[in-house]
């Protein structure tokens, strides 16, 4: 939907209200470069982010990318020389490519909120009790999650690294995840095309099927095409999971339920998964932060599987506030990502937590465009 100029003015209004009650909450301001150099993002996410993003190529910069997102910028920022603790603030567009024209906007707005703090019950707690209040009159549905929770439950599973590994690189695409712990768990047979390759490289070497196939094309070298074969073979060979160790996990992905009642469900599965139980317990001291900033535990959702279709670096505590249209996207939404801070931090490291605000569609919301 095409924006009238006063239509961007209402809108530019409303970030404004927004970024200036971030920094009345503590927040320092921090600005990012529009064009981004697309090496920490391909790092990142990987080649997918080619399809969600617009790449160009600059003669003395190589490749850069109009910035898709503001929390790697901020994050690099501030692993080189940001002070700890720290709370910043940031207002600017963000795009997004889309395939469909009739899809979601391409360019918007984007008011955020990142906290860099070593307490970090207490920080997720600040972020969404911060969100929570600053978009209370739109009676937006909360709905929380925790990523930390799946990824140590995958974590703790008595099967091979090679198979924890593959469904930890596709925790944030549902289906993937779940066609992998299928087969995984032997509840789904191999693809016919995967058994029919699997029967050939039982039959021959791998060093003869290269061989037989002519000539090679692509960057794959002989080294890497045996190495993958090697790799199939070894997890063919590979027993299925522990039938109680797939029922939880199953159980875990449709876990949806108030917090408290949640937590209690968690509580009563970790003897049979202990790998989990740290990750609870993060959860349970999340709840009392939580419930200290006046947030009512016993009625806000949680699921499990929340956040598993948004940005990969999120692993642990997740959250959307979204409007009771089911067509629109997360008015805001904002997780925890430790680990990105150590991706990108050279070395260092520091919990860290954050949100968004689209300011377009709290202008919507209220009657402004």
């Amino acid at each position: 939907m095409m924006l009238s100029a006063s239509d961007r003015a209402a809108i530019r209004a409303v970030a404004d209200e927004l970024y200036t009650r971030l920094l009345a909450a503590g927040a320092v301001p921090v600005e990012t470069e529009i064009l981004q150099p697309a090496g920490p993002l391909l790092d990142l996410y990987g080649e997918d982010i080619r399809a969600r993003a617009y790449v160009t190529a600059d003669p003395g910069l190589g490749e850069m990318m109009l910035r898709p997102d503001f929390t790697v910028p901020v994050v690099e920022a501030h692993m080189r020389d940001g002070a700890e603790p720290a709370r910043y603030a940031y207002m600017g567009e963000v795009f997004r490519r889309q395939e469909d024209p009739d899809a979601r906007a391409r360019e918007y707005l984007q008011v955020g909120f990142e906290i860099f703090d070593r307490a970090a019950p207490e920080a997720d707690a600040e972020v969404f009790a911060l969100f929570s209040d600053l978009l209370a009159p739109l009676n937006l549905r909360p709905a929380t999650g925790d990523i930390g929770i799946l990824m140590a439950a995958v974590r703790g599973l008595s099967t091979s690294d090679r198979r924890k590994a593959a469904l930890l690189r596709h925790i944030w695409r549902p289906k993937r995840f779940r066609a992998l712990l299928d087969r995984f768990a032997g509840r789904a047979a191999p693809s016919p095309a995967r058994a029919a390759l699997l029967d050939r490289l039982k039959s021959d070497t791998p060093e003869a099927l290269i061989e037989a196939a002519g000539p090679l094309v692509g960057l794959r070298s002989p080294e890497d095409i045996a190495g993958r074969a090697a790799a199939l073979i070894e997890d063919a060979a590979t027993p299925p999971i522990a039938a109680t160790e797939a029922a939880l996990l199953y159980d875990l992905l449709t876990l949806q339920a108030p917090s408290l009642a949640a937590l209690a469900h968690l509580r009563g599965i970790a003897p049979m998964l202990p790998a989990i139980t740290p990750a609870i317990e993060r959860f349970a001291a999340r709840l009392e932060a939580l419930k200290a900033r006046g947030v009512n535990v016993e009625t806000l959702p949680f699921e499990a599987s929340h956040g598993r279709t948004t940005l990969e670096y999120y692993d642990g505590f997740v959250f959307t506030l979204a409007a009771a249209d089911p067509g629109l996207p997360a008015v805001a939404s904002g997780g925890r990502y430790d680990a990105l801070t150590a991706h990108l931090g050279q070395g260092g490291s520091i919990p860290a937590v954050g949100g968004i605000i689209r300011p377009e569609l709290v202008a919507r919301l209220k009657g402004a465009i």
